[in-house]
């Protein structure tokens, strides 16, 4: 019997999340998020709930997200990194006191 040797290698298809359960998360998102924008029943609390809109829209939202492995959009990190400065960061400069006379 032989043991394939645990190695952590991502293939094209285990970057890719379920086709079906993505499907089936956007629209659950898009019906909450519809939700809480057509109907002002949605955007109030429950005592057994709480906010209706974090269940209805933040929470599979989320599981969208991790369905995703957390990724960012592709021109986020783009963005921010134009943004940033490529010069040298700043020092401090020290400057000398000159030391008190001493009286004798």
């Amino acid at each position: 019997m032989s043991i394939a040797p645990l190695s952590v290698t991502r293939t094209a298809s285990r970057d890719l999340p379920d086709a079906a359960l993505d499907r089936v998360l956007r629209r659950i998102v898009l019906t909450g998020l519809a939700l809480v924008l057509l109907v002002p029943l949605a955007r109030a609390s429950t005592e057994a709930l709480g906010w209706l809109p974090l269940w209805l829209v933040g929470m599979p939202a989320m599981a969208w997200w991790a369905l995703h492995r957390f990724r960012l959009p592709a021109g986020w990190m783009g963005s921010r990194m134009a943004r940033r400065r490529r010069s040298p960061q700043a020092r401090r400069v020290r400057v000398r006191v000159p030391a008190l006379a001493r009286a004798a």
